[in-house]
């Protein structure tokens, strides 16, 4: 199993209506709004870093209103 953080940098007043959009995609585990450089991370848990990929770069980033997206595959 592979576990990956994705953070996400979103339009302003957008963060809690993406939070929703992010949580439905297949392989996101949670979601949360925070404080910081970014607005939102993401924790997927999937079975391939293709799977990572697919959902990042495919899913994630695909959803008007995100800006950025930085993907962190966790080591442990």
């Amino acid at each position: 199993m592979v576990t990956a953080f994705v953070m996400i940098k979103a339009n302003t007043g957008e963060a809690d209506r993406l939070r929703d959009s992010i949580e439905s995609v297949a392989g996101v585990e949670s979601a949360h709004i925070v404080a910081g450089d970014v607005d939102l991370i993401a924790k997927a848990s999937v079975e391939t870093p293709a799977k990572v990929k697919e959902i990042a770069a495919t899913h994630i980033q695909a959803i008007e209103g995100i800006e950025d997206t930085q993907t962190y595959i966790a080591m442990d």
